[in-house]
C-alpha cells in the first residue's frame, strides 16, 4: 500500500469543516477519509457536499448505485467503489454476482433495465457520449429527468475517482476489495 499524498484531517476539526461532516455522515459516525482528505479545503469539501446525489432523487437506489459502482470501477477507483459496496449494495438489493460485475462487466449477471446502465457508464466513460441506439434503448426504461440524473452521476464520479487515485487515498477498513469479488 502506498502513502497517501494528502493526509486526512484529524480531530478536532474546524467549526465549518465539522459542520460539513455533520452533514454527510450518519451520528457516531466517523467521518470518512475521502471527506478527511477534502476537508483540506474547506470551500471544495463544501462544494462537493453540496453537489451529491446522494438524496432522493429521480432515480432509485439501485440504479444511482449501478452508475457509481461501474463509474468507480471503470476508473480503477477501489477506494470509492468499496465505501459504495459497503453502504448501499444491500439497500439496492445486489447479489454477490452484481457487486461483482459492476466490476468485470457482465451484462448477463442483470436484469435488462440494470444492464443498460452499465453500458451507459462503459460508453460514458469511453467516449464521454451515448450513440443512438443506446439512447434509445435507454429511453425505453428512464426519463429525461433521470437521464440527467444518471449521466450527471457518471460525471460526479469520475471526479471523485480523480480524487482518490490521485491522492492515494487509503481503503476504509470496513469497505470490500475488488478482489473480495474476483471469484463471483
Amino acid at each position: 500500500m502506498s502513502t497517501p499524498r494528502i493526509q486526512a484531517l484529524n480531530p478536532p476539526y474546524a467549526d465549518g469543516v465539522q459542520q460539513e461532516f455533520d452533514r454527510i455522515m450518519p451520528p457516531g459516525i466517523p467521518p470518512l477519509k475521502l471527506f478527511r482528505t477534502v476537508g483540506q479545503n474547506p470551500r471544495v469539501l463544501s462544494r462537493m457536499i453540496a453537489g451529491s446525489l446522494l438524496d432522493k432523487g429521480s432515480i432509485s437506489v439501485r440504479a444511482r448505485e449501478i452508475m457509481i459502482l461501474r463509474t468507480c470501477a471503470l476508473c480503477g477507483a477501489e477506494y470509492e467503489w468499496g465505501v459504495h459496496v459497503a453502504a448501499f449494495s444491500t439497500k439496492a438489493g445486489f447479489t454477490p454476482t452484481q457487486v461483482a460485475a459492476t466490476v468485470h462487466e457482465d451484462t448477463q449477471a442483470w436484469p435488462a433495465q440494470d444492464s443498460v446502465l452499465i453500458r451507459l457508464a462503459n460508453a460514458l466513460h469511453a467516449t464521454s457520449s451515448v450513440d443512438d441506439t443506446l439512447w434509445a434503448e435507454l429511453k425505453t426504461f428512464y426519463t429525461d429527468e433521470q437521464l440527467i440524473e444518471l449521466v450527471m452521476l457518471a460525471g460526479l464520479y469520475h471526479a471523485v475517482s480523480y480524487i482518490v487515485n490521485t491522492t492515494k487515498l487509503e481503503l476504509e477498513t470496513a469497505a470490500p476489495h475488488f478482489d473480495n469479488y474476483a471469484n463471483n
